[in-house]
Formats: C-alpha cells, sequence, structure tokens
C-alpha cells in the first residue's frame, strides 16, 4: 500500500501510520450549531438547496474548515441524497429530517426501482467534491459518506424518522423476500456511490448504518450486515487503497459483528468505554470516536480531561479522534474550537 509522509494526517491514520497525535475531525462538524451555517440557512431554507447547490454546499462544508482547521472535511449532503436517482422521492424536512413521499411498502415498488446512474442523477456531487479536494490540498483529508442499506430502507419503508421501526420490522418479519431485495438494490446503489464519490476526490469513505443498532444481533447478522458487506466489498473492487469507516448508532452489543462487515475502521460511540471497544475489536482493528458530544456543554477543563482520557484509552496508534454521533445543534461553537485546539495539541501519551 502507498503511504507518502506528504499525505495528510487523517488519511495516514486511517491507513495504519503510527503518527504523533491522533487525527480529530467532527461528526455534523458543519452545520447548524455554527453562526455561519444559521446565517446561511436564511437565505437558503431548503436543506436540498443548502447541499445541492455546488456553491453553498462547498461554502457549508469548508465553514468548520476555516474556523477550526480539523484534519478532515467532509462533504455536506445527507444518507437519503442519492434516493430520487433509484425513483425514490423525498424531501428533508427543517429540524425533522428525510420524509419519503411514497414509502416502499409492495413487490411492485420494488421491482421498479432502478439502477443508480451518479453522473446524471447526482452531478452536483462532483462539482462539490473536486472543489473540496481543490481548496484543502493535502493540508487536510476529504471525507465522503453514504447510508447503509437497512438504515436507507428503514427510511424508506417507515416514510419518515422512526422511534419504533414496526413497518420495517414487520416487513422484515413477515415479508422477508421482498425485503431481501430491496436491500440488495440499496446495497449496488450505494457501493456505486460511494465509488462515485471516491472517483470525485474523496479519500476516506464513512458508511452510515445510523439504525441497525436497533436491531437485535442475530437480525443484525441477517438484515445489515451482509448488506454492509456486499457495499465494502464492491468499494474494495474498485478502490482497493481507500480506507473504509463503518459507523452504527446504539452498537454496544454489535462491536464483534461490525468488525466483520469489512470496514478498516469502526467508529465507537460514547456507550461503550474505548479500553473495552479496543479489547473487544482487536488491536488489527482501527477506531474512530468517542467522546459523548454533550461533553461540549461541559468547562473547558472537562472537555480536556475526556479528551486525554479517551486518547490514552484508545492507545497508541489505529485511533481517529471524533465524538462518538454528530456535534449537537446548540452546542457553543467556542467549546467546539477548543475541542480541536486541544486535539491538534496531544502527544501521543497526553498526561492530565
Amino acid at each position: 500500500m502507498s503511504v507518502s509522509s506528504s499525505d495528510p494526517l487523517l488519511l495516514r491514520a486511517a491507513r495504519g501510520e503510527v503518527l504523533d497525535r491522533p487525527p480529530v475531525w467532527m461528526m455534523r462538524q458543519a452545520g447548524r450549531y455554527m453562526k455561519a451555517y444559521r446565517d446561511l440557512r436564511e437565505k437558503y431554507p431548503s436543506f436540498r438547496e443548502r447541499s445541492e447547490i455546488p456553491e453553498v454546499a462547498i461554502e457549508i462544508s469548508l465553514q468548520p474548515w476555516k474556523a477550526f482547521q480539523p484534519d478532515g472535511v467532509i462533504l455536506f449532503s445527507d444518507i437519503v441524497t442519492p434516493l430520487p436517482g433509484l425513483g425514490i422521492e423525498m424531501d428533508i424536512a427543517e429540524g425533522k429530517g428525510p420524509v419519503i413521499n411514497s414509502p416502499i411498502r409492495t413487490q411492485e415498488q420494488v421491482d421498479n426501482l432502478h439502477p443508480l446512474e451518479p453522473e446524471e442523477s447526482l452531478p452536483f456531487i462532483k462539482t462539490i467534491l473536486q472543489s473540496l479536494s481543490k481548496e484543502i490540498g493535502k493540508k487536510s483529508t476529504l471525507l465522503g459518506f453514504v447510508g447503509a442499506p437497512w438504515t436507507l430502507a428503514a427510511y424508506t419503508v417507515e416514510g419518515k424518522g422512526s422511534k419504533t421501526y414496526s413497518i420495517i420490522k414487520n416487513m422484515a418479519f413477515s415479508e422477508p423476500t421482498m425485503l431481501h431485495q430491496f436491500l440488495g438494490k440499496l446495497a449496488d446503489a450505494i457501493a456505486t456511490y460511494a465509488c462515485y464519490q471516491i472517483e470525485c476526490g474523496a479519500q476516506i469513505v464513512q458508511l452510515f448504518d445510523s439504525w441497525a443498532g436497533q436491531l437485535s444481533p442475530q437480525d443484525y447478522e441477517t438484515f445489515a450486515l451482509p448488506y454492509q458487506q456486499r457495499v465494502f466489498q464492491q468499494i474494495r473492487q474498485k478502490h482497493p487503497e481507500t480506507p473504509l469507516i463503518l459507523l452504527v448508532s446504539g452498537s454496544a452489543g454489535l462491536l464483534e459483528r461490525m468488525s466483520k462487515a469489512g470496514a478498516d475502521i469502526i467508529t465507537v460511540d460514547w456507550t461503550v468505554d474505548m479500553a473495552d471497544a479496543r479489547a473487544r475489536l482487536g488491536k488489527d482493528m482501527k477506531v474512530q470516536g468517542n467522546l459523548d458530544p454533550g461533553v461540549l456543554f461541559g468547562s473547558k477543563e472537562f472537555i480536556r480531561n475526556r479528551i486525554y482520557e479517551t486518547v490514552r484509552k484508545a492507545g497508541h496508534g489505529g485511533h481517529i479522534l471524533n465524538l462518538g454521533h454528530g456535534v449537537l445543534p446548540t452546542t457553543p461553537e467556542e467549546n467546539v474550537a477548543f475541542f480541536f485546539e486541544t486535539a491538534k495539541q496531544l502527544s501521543v501519551a497526553p498526561v492530565a
């Protein structure tokens, strides 16, 4: 595998290099907690406008980069963005998330889905990623991301966010053949989309299976894991050098199973002690995380101590510092700045 010391820190860590400090970025680092984002939202009230008009999405993606210089810059988008390209119309309601106009509930709807052609349905992604790549150069790592099949299926079957997942689980347990067909189509589309992002400049891709933690371990192995594997395998066939990250929210009971998905890096949430996660995943698996986003509401001393503790427990090498999930909308911007400042001043073995 080609390794260059001139490559950005996050990319080098994701490839397995041992570095002087863990690289750091934040999920949802572009977004509502930033005044610059809220100001832009007044001009562009629709999320789809903000994420699909290239110059707006580029500006939003770069807002945290200009403010905090994180080691990763991530495409500003949503996991449901590719769905219209398959024939699933959607909107993204402010503060509520994706809304699917005609939820997928029948075999006919599954049969009528078509393969994703990203050049045709997602041309803005190329403009955004190429511009971001040019802007950050080798000073930071450009991240792309996609939604995992189970999570996208859950959104499209439920029609919106859910607390019970009763409609998708009804389909899983009463019409599994239809759901498996749907998950297969989604997996192939997601793999195509991830490869497209890489070809447009993304250096690392994160797969978000946000809702797979709502499955029992045996159902995770039936409805989520095989399709995570299918996505990762297809990406690897085309882009074997690109590091891949897997996130499952609420994954404490699933870590060992997640390690079978084929990702290079597992995102660990804050419900697991980082030292325990390292022990359970084994020394060969790289990890990302895992501060509770709520820590950023604490004092600077509290934030600093939690960063030190996380890095100490993660050990030397194979760790990307991040939150266990996205930064919360009301987080004080100065605390985010302090998080990044503290992280970038770390040595490998910080002393509290």
